[in-house]
């Protein structure tokens, strides 16, 4: 990795998490040495980047702060064009519109002489027949994850026994075909992963929720290992 893509991603990183963030964590993440990330974020705090923090506690980047527009390079378009095909074929209709405005955002910024690629990128995703079951119920609960609101579902198991639960949404997974609900499920008193292909019908309700020890979605993924609370990182 070059050095002004290291600064680039030690940035990124500052800015996307909530809390200080170790230099242990940021030299997992981008494969250098401790060492390395203490040189890098000392040369950024003295270009004038306004990062607080020291050795040993985490670093945290002051709220506001914004980059100036950067340039893409052939690997970070193919791989925006790849999410954007993967987006319009397994997503809600929303999900595809804004995979087709980040493209057009990008094809306005990037030279000329690599415009050729947001159309010529040979990486496809088929079509799948179960690709749209799950779009309505995506489209809801992915709204209710924002607005930390209940979802009431009318589900059916594997067997096509139907149920009503009234859950609260954590997070949403794709895996490939599919897309699960991760939701603590008040029926059962528990977490539960949910197809959104088989859901039937969804509504949002009113009532809201806030985290609460033993029902979160960290609680959930520790249940999985290490590996599966990095995807918070991610």
């Amino acid at each position: 990795m070059r050095r002004a893509d290291r600064l680039f991603q030690i940035i990124q990183l500052l800015r996307r998490r909530r809390t200080a963030t170790t230099a242990t964590h940021i030299a997992g993440r981008l494969g250098v040495s401790e060492r390395t990330v203490y040189r890098d974020i000392r040369d950024l705090v003295l270009a004038g980047t306004p990062i607080d923090g020291e050795a040993g506690v985490g670093y945290r980047i002051r709220p506001g702060y914004d980059l100036p527009p950067l340039m893409f390079d052939r690997d970070e378009i193919q791989a925006l064009v790849l999410g954007a095909r993967i987006v319009r074929q397994f997503g809600d209709p929303a999900l595809a519109r804004a995979s087709e405005t980040i493209l057009n955002k990008v094809a306005a910024v990037i030279p000329k002489n690599l415009a050729p690629l947001l159309s010529d990128t040979r990486l496809f995703v088929p079509s799948m027949l179960s690709g749209g079951k799950s779009a309505d119920a995506l489209s809801l609960a992915r709204e209710a994850l924002i607005e930390r609101r209940k979802l009431r579902l009318t589900y059916a198991s594997a067997k096509g026994d139907g149920t009503e639960r009234t859950v609260r949404p954590l997070g949403i997974f794709f895996w490939g075909r599919t897309w699960t609900l991760a939701a603590w499920c008040e029926l059962r008193n528990d977490f539960r992963n949910f197809r959104l292909d088989r859901v039937s019908r969804s509504s949002m309700l009113d009532t809201t929720f806030e985290d609460e020890a033993g029902k979160t979605l960290k609680d959930l993924l520790t249940k999985y290992g290490p590996d599966a609370v990095r995807l918070l990182d991610s």
